[in-house]
């Protein structure tokens, strides 16, 4: 891990006063945490990892104070990012909001979509066609296959694993090219429309779907457990380490793997069905000891779960238009409505308040990674160095989300 010392607490150097000379107030840690103790054998030092760093999957900083090899505290510094998504729209027309939205978390731009369709559509009062919302569904959870897929190769480039990032982007590749072939675009979709979907696919192109689905579950899946997943080495490096209770994770508001990782059966597909996901079988995965194993293992157990979700749309999936009659200039009724969904990362929320106007009042958005890097000092700290590298990536954090 390529990191710089900054300066001691004891005997700052040059570096050390010029950070905490231009550091943003309360960022930089004056003393040890309460309780800690220098070891004696060298002091205190303060040490920034990143913002640019590959093993904080984006442009985070982190202020980490060690005593060797063991982090005394670490604070998260956030803000390199900025998207200004929630200033921004509050200028914009409600059909401008929502390819805009690709922006946050550009791993799960459909989900980003859904989410301020959902909460237009309610204060508009659009019916969306049922093979829309069926649609939606399928890509949603094609969506958070591509996702999980980034996050298993990422995962183990930063425990040391070079080998399953190469397997992992052989089929997220694979996945891309048929969210391409069926919207437009690799990565940022502008597929949603307020009233449903931009276009509808061909048949040819479930056909591609099966195939992919296929093999990821029969072949690919196998070797991703073989590879890393079971691998002694990776086993040691994650079981036990950055452990959160239920109790914690709830507290501190996270969703999605990480609250499932700790033991919270809670997912909104499931506890508050949206789209049509209460018409599908699927199961929850939830970890046992709230480890960063189990927050891995989760999103490894949820890609087979959406392979079984998606081959139940294919089953059912009813024929007609995908995209309803709509004004271009939509005036949803004045009031406030707060949608969410659950993306590859957690709960992603759209809280919309309508003054009646072709633009909305004002538009929060409820961003998963930012609520999780709160969790990184209760995960990392009075753990080694190696285990921080471990906590941060098991969040798997999008910056463009957080700084929003």
């Amino acid at each position: 891990m390529a990191v710089t010392a900054q300066g001691t607490d004891t005997r700052k150097g040059q570096a050390g006063r010029v950070l905490e000379a231009h550091a943003p107030q309360g960022v930089l840690p004056s003393s040890p945490q309460e309780g800690a103790e220098d070891s004696g054998e060298g002091h205190l030092m303060t040490i920034n990892m990143g913002p640019q760093h590959p093993s904080t999957h984006g442009v985070l900083r982190l202020v980490v104070t060690l005593d060797g090899e063991m982090v005394v505290r670490v604070l998260p510094d956030i803000g390199f990012l900025h998207r200004n998504f929630e200033k921004i729209v509050e200028g914009w027309a409600y059909p401008g909001i929502v390819p805009f939205s690709d922006r946050n978390d550009y791993l799960a731009a459909i989900t980003n979509e859904i989410a301020v369709c959902l909460a237009v559509e309610k204060l508009a009062d659009i019916d969306v066609p049922p093979r829309a919302t069926y649609l939606r569904v399928l890509f949603s959870e094609l969506q958070r296959i591509i996702s999980h897929l980034l996050f298993y190769g990422t995962y183990g480039l930063d425990l040391g694993a070079f080998s399953p990032f190469m397997y992992a982007f052989r089929e997220r590749e694979w996945g891309y090219t048929l969210m391409e072939k069926a919207t437009g675009s690799r990565m940022l979709y502008a597929f949603n429309r307020l009233g449903g979907l931009r276009n509808d696919v061909q048949d040819s192109w479930f056909q591609d779907l099966e195939k992919f689905l296929d093999y990821v579950e029969r072949q690919a899946w196998p070797e991703y457990m073989a590879l890393l997943i079971e691998n002694e080495i990776y086993i040691q490096r994650t079981k036990g380490v950055g452990r959160l209770t239920a109790e914690q994770a709830i507290a501190w508001g996270a969703s999605g793997p990480m609250l499932r990782g700790a033991g919270v059966p809670w997912d909104l597909r499931k506890t508050q069905p949206y789209l049509v996901y209460d018409r599908f079988e699927f199961d929850v995965p939830v970890g046992k000891n709230g480890d960063v194993y189990d927050m891995a293992m989760v999103r490894m157990l949820e890609m087979k779960e959406s392979i079984r979700i998606i081959r139940q749309v294919l089953r059912v999936l009813p024929d007609g238009p995908v995209l309803a009659r709509v004004r271009p200039n939509v005036r949803p009724r004045a009031g406030d409505y707060y949608s969410r969904v659950e993306s590859p990362r957690g709960e992603v929320g759209v809280f919309l308040i309508s003054d009646g106007g072709a633009k909305p009042y004002r538009l929060k958005w409820r961003a998963p990674s930012f609520c999780h890097l709160q969790l990184v000092p209760l995960m990392s700290e009075g753990s080694k160095v190696a285990d921080l590298i471990a906590s941060v990536g098991a969040l798997d954090i999008i910056m463009g989300e957080c700084d929003r």
